[in-house]
């Protein structure tokens, strides 16, 4: 049967639900995103977005498939080139894009994409990276690494950084400091951590590939 909508409101498909959620998710986080917030945006019942999405996880899979598309369309990976600087602007591209939505690296992270948009940008990188000098299972490799720990390190920067979206602060880290008086390298280190996290994606990301590099090109 198909579902019921209010009269008025758009037909509903999953582009339409996956951008309505996307926006959502800026107003109120991961944690507020429920599957009745969205219809309730949309205009129609919950069990309408059932037609198009089994649970909450299909759901945020169409959502960072969606992201991927926004970022792919605004990228290309050249024929040759150094591979370094390739892998520089692509990661970043992919934290600008995961800082884009309050969370985003939260949704990002461990989906599994809906369609194979993803596969040209992926095989011309890997197809990069091979006629580098990477074996084919070192260069999917030196990619994922770089790959996770762009995710990862976005998740960290918006849970510890001020928040754009919701107007929260960021982690004390002079209160920190203060509790870990009696460890000063530790108490040290979260200055580092947790401040200026462009310079800080820039150091880790250079750190990374100097370590794929030294270890599994070939």
């Amino acid at each position: 049967m198909t579902p019921q909508r209010t009269p008025g409101t758009p037909k509903l498909d999953r582009k339409l639900v996956a951008d309505t959620a996307l926006r959502l998710l800026d107003e109120v986080g991961l944690d507020g995103l429920t599957l009745r917030a969205i219809a309730a945006e949309l205009g129609v019942k919950a069990p309408a977005l059932y037609w198009h999405f089994k649970d909450k996880q299909a759901l945020l899979d169409e959502m960072a498939t969606e992201m991927m598309r926004r970022m792919s369309a605004g990228s290309a990976w050249p024929a040759g080139g150094d591979w370094r600087d390739a892998y520089r602007v692509t990661m970043r591209a992919l934290r600008a894009e995961l800082l884009r939505h309050r969370d985003g690296a939260k949704v990002y992270s461990g989906a599994r994409f809906t369609d194979t948009s993803y596969a040209p940008g992926l095989d011309a990188a890997l197809r990069l990276l091979v006629d580098a000098g990477f074996a084919p299972a070192a260069a999917a490799r030196a990619w994922y690494t770089a790959y996770s720990y762009t995710i990862g390190y976005v998740v960290e920067e918006q849970a510890m950084g001020a928040d754009p979206f919701a107007g929260g602060e960021a982690y004390d880290v002079d209160a920190r400091a203060e509790r870990l008086a009696g460890h000063p390298l530790a108490a040290e280190a979260g200055r580092v951590m947790f401040r200026d996290f462009d310079e800080g994606f820039e150091l880790g990301l250079t750190a990374v590939l100097a370590g794929v590099e030294a270890t599994l090109l070939t």
